[in-house]
């Protein structure tokens, strides 16, 4: 790392980022043979999905929602221009990769949510037991069967965010995997600091 590389992504985005990694690997390994881990990794990605909610408005600025959520025309726009490798670089994320953040929250927290009913609905168990008590065998396996769906979505969510890294690091000539490590880039050329 040169001198020049100012900070982007703070600690708490980088522990979050890697810490969900962990989490979902987790909650996906263990669906089938091991319900405690599986349903402590679900209160996890759930923990970490309300803190980031949070930090979306009160973090650092890359951080922050405003700082990166675009109107859908910036956003196909700048797929295009990826497409013809034109593509605009962005210190914090760029349109393409907040359209996936907020894909891969919403996808993360349906399957949470899904997992928590599904949880009260076969196991009398978790905060919405409660709610769950009375369900049909044939609504806990729609419950099981949108669950299951989200998981899997948000693992195909998971597939192409990785190759969009790897697509702009190569575009771009910079490693943005080593930059979730470390939280540094580097500024871009018209900017001094």
């Amino acid at each position: 790392m040169s001198n020049n590389n100012i900070k982007i992504w703070d600690i708490f985005v980088r522990i979050f980022h890697w810490a969900l990694v962990i989490a979902f690997a987790v909650a996906y390994i263990t669906e089938d043979d091991y319900e405690q881990v599986h349903v402590y990794a679900g209160y996890t990605i759930l923990g970490l999905l309300v803190f980031r909610i949070l930090w979306g408005f009160v973090g650092s600025e890359h951080a922050r929602f405003r700082s990166f959520i675009v109107k859908p025309s910036v956003t196909l726009s700048y797929l295009k221009s990826i497409k013809n490798k034109s593509a605009e670089r962005y210190l914090g994320h760029n349109p393409a990769g907040a359209m996936m953040v907020m894909a891969l929250m919403f996808s993360l927290m349906a399957t949470v949510l899904l997992g928590l009913m599904l949880y009260g609905a076969e196991e009398f168990s978790g905060p919405l037991a409660f709610l769950m008590e009375n369900v049909s065998k044939s609504t806990a396996h729609t419950i099981e069967e949108l669950h299951e769906f989200f998981a899997n979505f948000t693992l195909f969510l998971i597939v192409i965010h990785v190759l969009g890294v790897l697509s702009a690091s190569h575009l771009h000539k910079e490693n943005l995997t080593a930059s979730m490590v470390h939280g540094n880039k580097k500024p871009n050329q018209e900017q001094s600091s």
